[in-house]
């Protein structure tokens, strides 16, 4: 019977390191499968991180612009929240294509 399996297949090196490949690529912990989904997730994180950067930035300008002097305090509550004076009307104009 081990006559018929080829002498490569009984070759302890070539045993070896077929299982080590099998172990890598299937049964580790690390396995090809595990780190293709990290690699995914990673890139997907990345670019939430990136959108994130942006909004802290944005959200600072607007602190800033909000806590300068009076003039830039009165000029952010009209343009973002339409605050008006008293003795004032507000126009809302909407563009259409």
């Amino acid at each position: 019977m081990l006559k018929r399996i080829p002498k490569l297949f009984k070759n302890f090196y070539f045993l070896t390191t077929f299982l080590f490949v099998f172990w890598m690529i299937a049964l580790d912990s690390n396995n090809v499968f595990t780190r293709h989904e990290l690699s995914s997730k990673l890139g997907r994180l990345e670019d939430e991180q990136e959108y994130y950067v942006e909004k802290i930035q944005e959200v600072k300008k607007d602190h800033d612009e909000l806590f300068g002097d009076r003039a830039s305090l009165e000029k952010f509550a009209r343009e973002k929240y339409l605050m008006k004076k008293e003795s004032e009307d507000i126009f809302i104009v909407e563009e259409t294509e």
